[in-house]
């Protein structure tokens, strides 16, 4: 049987192009020499609209399509009639093991297989669901392999974009969930910081209205107080939510009783306390400023304040004030409520001892405790 009638009825770019080839220069030899099987297959390769490749004779050589031509696009060179190995040598390792089975007489099936093809001259990102099939010559001996493929590229950049989006938008479903979260935990930690707040005004009042010799001294101690505390939150909302750095604290507090550069020594560690605990320490420093501009060392030029801290294992913490210089020291008869807050309420806060000292060459205050953990910022 002739080539031209296997070929009868078959139209395209391809036929056209084989049958203008020179086979004699290739393994196959001329067209008219080819066996029946090579000319069955090729035709029926050429009929089908699917892209299609096979591969012929120990060199597999390359034949094609009209519909596989696309799959060409950026390569340098036509395939057609030249060896497997070498016109696909970019994805030949990652083909390799199909090509085996193949024409061990295993047909296999891949899907969305990544290679790095070779296009536009450049290695290019590429994907391919094909099979791979053996072809059989005029004795029934495994002489070629069938490709039927489609290139699966544009599909899988798609998914990975849609999977991209997708994670994008988990991250920001999960980025907004946190933030839920945080302003749940702002919110509960505003609501106790005012609970607490109230509580610690309300008993401002009570005990400075308790312990006032005139309605307007309690008024002028009730607002240096109040103040005192507003400062101290404004630290703290400057700060953080939750925790206010040691040194801001202290320098607030005693603000406006600095009259001089060398009058109150300010010394200790970066140290982070707990809102509370800010507050009430912040209280305390005011007391003892208070008290030292009115009697103590702060009464008089010559007088200084030393203010130190310090930060032990476990979160242990130490705080002292010290008076020097100021007018000889007698312990008064009775406490009023700035000692029973300096010592009782920060003790209290700090889960420690906290001490107030009247010896005759200034007044001290020590405090030892413990600093909140983390954990306990919110509580």
């Amino acid at each position: 049987m002739s080539y031209t009638t296997q070929l009868d009825g078959v139209t395209g770019q391809m036929a056209d192009e084989i049958r203008s080839f020179d086979w004699s220069k290739t393994s196959l030899g001329p067209i008219s020499g080819w066996p029946l099987s090579l000319l069955t297959t090729l035709r029926l390769v050429l009929a089908t609209r699917q892209p299609m490749c096979f591969w012929w004779g120990e060199e597999l050589l390359h034949f094609h399509n009209d519909s596989y031509l696309p799959i060409l696009g950026g390569r340098d060179t036509n395939p057609l009639g030249q060896p497997f190995r070498e016109y696909w040598a970019d994805v030949w390792e990652g083909v390799e093991p199909f090509v085996k089975r193949a024409q061990a007489g295993e047909g296999t099936w891949i899907e969305n297989l990544p290679l790095q093809v070779h296009r536009n001259g450049a290695p290019t990102e590429s994907y391919w669901t094909f099979s791979y099939s053996p072809l059989y010559d005029d004795n029934a001996q495994i002489a070629g392999l069938l490709n039927v493929v489609t290139e699966t590229t544009a599909s899988m950049v798609g998914r990975k974009a849609l999977e991209e989006a997708y994670l994008e938008a988990q991250r920001h479903l999960d980025e907004r969930k946190q933030h839920e979260e945080e302003l749940k935990l702002l919110n509960r930690e505003l609501a106790h910081r005012m609970k607490n707040t109230l509580a610690m005004v309300q008993s401002i009042v009570s005990q400075s209205l308790r312990g006032a010799a005139s309605i307007s001294d309690a008024a002028a101690t009730i607002g240096a107080r109040i103040q005192t505390l507003a400062k101290a939150q404004d630290v703290l909302t400057g700060m953080s939510v939750t925790a206010a750095e040691i040194t801001a604290i202290a320098k607030t507090a005693v603000a406006p009783h600095v009259d001089g550069d060398d009058r109150i020594t300010i010394t200790g560690p970066q140290v982070y306390l707990s809102a509370q605990q800010a507050l009430g320490l912040s209280l305390a420093i005011h007391e003892l400023a208070t008290n030292a501009t009115k009697y103590g060392a702060l009464s008089r030029p010559e007088g200084r304040v030393v203010m130190a801290w310090g930060q032990q294992p476990e979160n242990g913490f130490t705080f002292d004030w010290r008076e020097s210089g100021g007018p000889p020291v007698i312990e008064p008869s009775r406490r009023g409520f700035g000692s029973r807050l300096t010592e009782r309420v920060v003790s209290d806060l700090f889960q420690g001892q906290a001490a107030i000292r009247f010896d005759p060459e200034g007044v001290t205050f020590s405090l030892v405790g413990k600093l909140h953990n983390a954990d306990d910022l919110e509580h």
